[in-house]
């Protein structure tokens, strides 16, 4: 299924010259695997430029906006800015998820709301704005979706910060991280990270970098330690 372009790019506020890009970066890898025959692309090369550009406009944004802050706090802040919870919630509020193309598998995983996804997508976005037209206008789109649309009360606090806060306000010590495995081709590595307490595995995640496992591990801890 094709989704209407024409719709989601009136929620950007931007429109596409090249609509294979935004295609692209609505394509997940389920949807490739299970299609092979439509030479398709999923979206994980534009999620990797998207994350980089997020992550340099942000930072600048913050420099200018945030004169009395330390590198310390803008790290903290620019990490509440952009991590997972953060984009999926300024996706989620207009429907990107509506617009995603997945496998039927991941469909029936439940995947149209799995926050990694949407967030990943959020990125690939942001990439593919980039090359259809360049820093200007990429910087707006940034700017009104993401950067302008969370105010700092209601910045999330990165999964890991939360993890350590929540252990430690019960009197337990800091947690630890360390690598699981490590999988695929130079271009497109999986990582998966353990999440360790006082030597027990807590918590496990999978991400395209380190530091995105590391981060999902410690989802899956906080997770567990809600339910309990």
């Amino acid at each position: 299924m094709i989704p209407d372009l024409g719709r989601i790019e009136e929620h950007l506020g931007y429109h596409f010259h090249n609509k294979h890009l935004l295609l692209e970066a609505l394509t997940h890898t389920s949807y490739v695997n299970e299609h092979p025959d439509e030479g398709v692309s999923h979206n994980e090369r534009l999620e990797f430029l998207g994350d980089a550009i997020l992550e340099a406009i942000s930072s600048e944004y913050l420099f200018r906006e945030y004169p009395e802050l330390d590198e310390g706090q803008l790290s903290k802040m620019r990490a509440s800015m952009v991590c997972e919870s953060s984009l999926a919630k300024c996706a989620g509020r207009f429907g990107l998820d509506q617009y995603l193309r997945l496998g039927n598998g991941e469909e029936h995983l439940g995947g149209r709301k799995k926050p990694s996804i949407i967030s990943d997508a959020m990125e690939a976005v942001i990439g593919a704005v980039y090359l259809d037209s360049g820093a200007e206008c990429v910087t707006e789109v940034v700017k009104r979706l993401i950067l302008l649309d969370l105010k700092p009360s209601e910045l999330f606090k990165d999964n890991k910060t939360r993890l350590q806060e929540v252990l430690q306000s019960g009197g337990g010590n800091c947690p630890s991280y360390e690598l699981l495995a490590e999988s695929g081709p130079d271009h497109a590595k999986q990582f998966e990270m353990g999440v360790y307490l006082n030597g027990e595995l807590i918590g496990k995640g999978k991400g395209n970098s380190k530091k995105r496992a590391a981060q999902a591990a410690a989802a899956d801890a906080l997770s567990r330690i809600e339910v309990k």
